[in-house]
């Protein structure tokens, strides 16, 4: 892990938060909601925890970033821009007919993208099967994957964890972007899962639980899963949809829907 400098940190969060504001209203459709909530968890990743290099994507020994819940591609393509993989200016092709930047990231079109996802609760199992490649090629990177809470409603995923536990996989780390929300309603609502972490907890996996815009709590809980042997981790970050923007914060109006130009001005602004 390098050393974080928070200053720079929260520089990139910034930047980040503005360029998911701008290819959304750009495409005028996207995801900014769940997108905002878990820039401070991808930030942190590979900016100062993941071992990757935009120059060779596909090395063996790379750190692996699977980001389950799919919809929050302008997270991701926003994250890749930062880390160097491609020019920020392609960024507002967001969407367009043609470009690599769909909806929904796609692993055969875009260099760092390591799943193709969309289809929700399938990103634990593809981060399963990099872990056991990872064990039975003898390497050492990690593998992080970043789920929804929505995504917790799918069979899929506790399927996944109860694999993972019983076949005792590590280097596997995933992290919950328990922002509340999904796509209809309050998760609680929907479906409540709580209590989360006993959840998590009761299927073998080794869980913490942080302020997931916290960048001192991310890190600590990052080194402290990196020290788990013979057992997956769970992170559960606590955050807020719609983080950074007054008012898209915990409005789920802008889960699937992109800020007009006028919103995206107001929260621009805010990001100045």
């Amino acid at each position: 892990m390098i050393k974080p400098n928070l200053d720079q940190l929260k520089a990139r969060a910034k930047q980040i938060r503005r360029d998911i504001i701008e290819m959304t209203c750009q495409a005028g459709s996207g995801h900014p909601g769940g997108s905002l909530s878990a820039v401070e968890i991808a930030a942190a990743l590979y900016f100062s925890v993941m071992n990757y290099d935009p120059k060779n994507p596909n090395s063996p020994d790379r750190d692996r970033f699977i980001l389950s819940k799919g919809h929050a591609a302008p997270l991701l393509y926003s994250v890749l821009a930062e880390a160097g993989y491609f020019n920020r200016d392609f960024l507002l092709t967001f969407r367009r007919l043609g470009s690599p930047l769909q909806g929904h990231p796609d692993r055969r079109r875009l260099a760092g993208v390591e799943a193709s996802t969309g289809s929700l609760g399938q990103g634990l199992s593809i981060g399963i099967g990099h872990a056991l490649a990872r064990r039975l090629d003898k390497k050492s990177y990690f593998t992080y994957v970043l789920l929804s809470d929505g995504e917790t409603n799918e069979g899929q995923t506790w399927e996944a964890a109860a694999m993972a536990a019983h076949h005792n996989v590590d280097h596997l780390i995933a992290f919950l972007d328990y922002n509340k929300f999904q796509l209809d309603d309050a998760t609680h609502v929907i479906c409540d899962m709580e209590p989360m972490a006993a959840k998590w907890e009761s299927f073998g996996w080794h869980v913490q639980e942080i302020d997931g815009h916290d960048f001192d709590q991310i890190f600590k809980a990052v080194e402290a899963a990196q020290q788990v042997k013979g057992q997956p981790a769970m992170i559960v970050s606590h955050t807020l949809k719609g983080k950074g923007i007054s008012f898209m914060e915990n409005n789920n109006h802008f889960h699937g829907v992109a800020p007009t130009r006028e919103e995206a001005d107001r929260a621009l602004k805010e990001l100045a």
